[in-house]
């Protein structure tokens, strides 16, 4: 594996994703959350598909003995996804990222409790420090400053929250299903999944997009199909512990270009809630690496002591 194509292109998937990102609050409330989600999922299908033909054969790509497990996934990811839409049209670009940050935090909790993963002490104590900076972003919004920042902004973080638990519930389904199904598969029935669950939302009622608009949301799909296949790209040149801190780095690209498009900038609150659980979140990544070399080596030690 070569690391620094890794990082290279798990930064490539961030700066993607968070174009993608800023497409979808670029067009704000003006369409309804469900016409959004099948844009983003049916254009995504163009490079994804492209990518599964250049892989090799796709109906190898994309058989599956977990139907069941690829529908679960699916409904958790869309409803996550639709969660931050609605996020992104209600809070700064900046801050609905910086609060999604608490995914990794809350995908620790769940692995304990789902997957009967051993979490010491340690990995506890930087959860807790984690949503201790979740709720210091919060408090401008749902604190003594929610009157101020308008009851849309309030939903929006509660939105930015739920759809940070759904990726962290994605992520432990997606676990799950890595250990029979391939990366292709797993990403081809999520898309197309999330594609038809959008487009049943037409009976409530979409509107008609303009040309620039129409633009924007294939944009969204493009944008995001290409993160999506750098995101797995990366995996195949570097351990994910290594890889995982640059998810961070969104934020970097989120701060201009929020401040550019939109004139708007985080407050301090959503600043030094977004260092605590970056730092959180790093330790956790951190650790992880730690005890998976420390296995490793006892693997190796064991086997030698075989020999």
């Amino acid at each position: 594996m070569t690391p620094l194509a890794g990082i290279a292109l798990k930064v490539l998937s961030a700066l993607a994703f968070t174009f993608m990102s800023a497409a979808i609050k670029w067009l704000g409330d003006r369409y309804p959350v469900g016409q959004v989600v099948f844009f983003r999922s049916a254009f995504a299908l163009v490079p994804l598909s492209l990518w599964l033909a250049w892989q090799g054969s796709v109906l190898a790509a994309i058989r599956t003995s977990q139907p069941g497990g690829h529908l679960l996934r699916g409904l958790i990811s869309t409803a996550g996804m639709g969660l931050g839409f609605a996020a992104l049209a209600a809070l700064p670009l900046s801050d609905a990222i910086a609060i999604g940050y608490a995914s990794p935090l809350i995908t620790v909790v769940l692995a304990a409790l789902l997957l009967g993963e051993v979490v010491r002490i340690y990995r506890w104590t930087a959860v807790a420090i984690g949503f201790l900076g979740v709720l210091v972003m919060l408090y401008p919004t749902l604190g003594s400053g929610a009157g101020a920042a308008g009851s849309g902004a309030a939903w929006g973080a509660i939105a930015a929250l739920l759809a940070a638990c759904c990726s962290a519930a994605a992520t432990i389904q997606v676990r799950r299903l890595t250990r029979t199904e391939r990366t292709g598969a797993i990403v081809f029935y999520f898309t197309l999944l999330s594609t038809g669950l959008g487009l049943l939302t037409l009976v409530f009622g979409w509107r008609l997009p303009d040309g620039a608009d129409l633009a924007v949301l294939i944009a969204t799909g493009i944008l995001g199909g290409i993160g999506q296949i750098l995101q797995t790209e990366s995996f195949r040149h570097a351990d994910a512990s290594v890889i995982a801190p640059f998810d961070y780095t969104s934020l970097i690209w989120a701060l201009p270009i929020g401040w550019v498009l939109f004139g708007q900038l985080p407050d301090r609150y959503v600043l030094a809630g977004g260092i605590l659980v970056a730092g959180a979140g790093l330790f956790v990544i951190w650790r992880e690496r730690r005890l998976g070399l420390a296995r490793a080596r006892n693997v190796e030690s064991g086997a030698q002591k075989s020999l």
